[in-house]
């Protein structure tokens, strides 16, 4: 308990999905000292503004930041708007740690993406092969400009003796997620699409390309967890993934979200749009060993207590998982 206590924590995107749930899990914690900085005051693209942040804060306890904050989106806003991710998430991070350096910050915790892994690694994704090949082309741009980062924080490690890890964490989902079909990930997507077509007695529901590629999902509260366990027991250069240790087809992910809407129309895969990375799982052994996280939620659980929350917080749904 002391260690939440005796520090100032600096959460980026705090106030975001992922951010959201780390905040809770320090006030759990007994964390007293949060600071969790808004776009509207600190656009972190912006030099003068991280300076700002850093003025405002008190500095009363040694500080701690966990960077989260990041332009992000599904497989079409990658490709809609990759000069915007690499962009931004690029200048957000690099800038921010390097004044953290500059600073005195005690500890840097970044949180990368699996987006960072070449477009064929073998199953199950270990960290040692992040360099050995290109990110899968949609989102390679996000991919390597969160990427450089894990670069950034080495080299300043071994220069400079800064304390910075880098995470890993595969996909993620759970109540409070982007359902924007525009720019929403694929669960949140898959669960407002059945839950509309539902309600207006829709025959079918398009799914973008064949249903083959996997995916490994984690659960935003399993998420904060392995976040704040590595920000309190872990001190190393290597990168560490977070994830469930299950993979899943987006064919059986469909046909599971749609069992638990209630859908029983058809789904009808549109070949003409992109599948993405071929097959995503993650080796979690690591954060076991280093820091002792486990994920816990059943992917069934998490996944209905999404669709519940969806259907409590947006105006229009009215269908629980059943």
């Amino acid at each position: 308990m002391s260690f939440w206590i005796d520090q100032q924590f600096i959460i980026t995107g705090g106030a975001g999905f992922v951010g959201r749930a780390v905040v809770r899990g320090l006030n759990k914690r007994g964390a007293t000292d949060v600071i969790v900085p808004r776009k509207a005051d600190y656009d972190l693209r912006d030099i003068d503004a991280i300076h700002r942040l850093f003025d405002d804060a008190t500095r009363q306890r040694p500080l701690i930041i966990i960077h989260l904050a990041a332009t992000v989106g599904g497989i079409g806003a990658n490709r809609a708007h990759p000069a915007e991710f690499f962009y931004d998430n690029l200048m957000m991070g690099t800038q921010l740690m390097h004044e953290a350096w500059q600073r005195g910050v005690e500890k840097f915790v970044t949180i990368g993406t699996v987006c960072a892994y070449p477009k064929m690694t073998p199953i199950p994704f270990r960290e040692e092969t992040l360099w050995e090949g290109y990110p899968e082309e949609t989102n390679a741009p996000y991919g390597l400009a969160k990427k450089m980062l894990l670069v950034q924080g080495q080299a300043y490690r071994q220069q400079y003796g800064f304390k910075s890890i880098y995470l890993l964490p595969t996909n993620l989902y759970g109540p409070g997620d982007n359902f924007d079909l525009e720019n929403s990930h694929v669960i949140p997507a898959l669960i407002r699409k059945f839950t509309e077509a539902k309600q207006h007695g829709a025959p079918q529901v398009s799914a973008w390309g064949t249903g083959s590629p996997t995916r490994e999902f984690l659960y935003v509260e399993d998420a904060a967890d392995g976040i704040l366990l590595a920000t309190e027991r872990y001190d190393g250069n290597d990168p560490v993934n977070l994830g469930s240790g299950q993979e899943v087809s987006i064919r059986e992910l469909t046909e599971l979200v749609a069992e638990l809407v209630g859908y029983q129309g058809e789904v009808v895969w549109d070949h003409t749009k992109p599948d993405g990375q071929p097959r995503r799982a993650l080796d979690t052994e690591r954060a076991a060993d280093y820091f002792g996280f486990r994920a816990h939620t059943p992917f069934r659980d998490g996944l209905a207590s999404v669709i519940n929350w969806y259907h409590q917080h947006q105006p229009d749904a009215t269908i629980e998982a059943e």
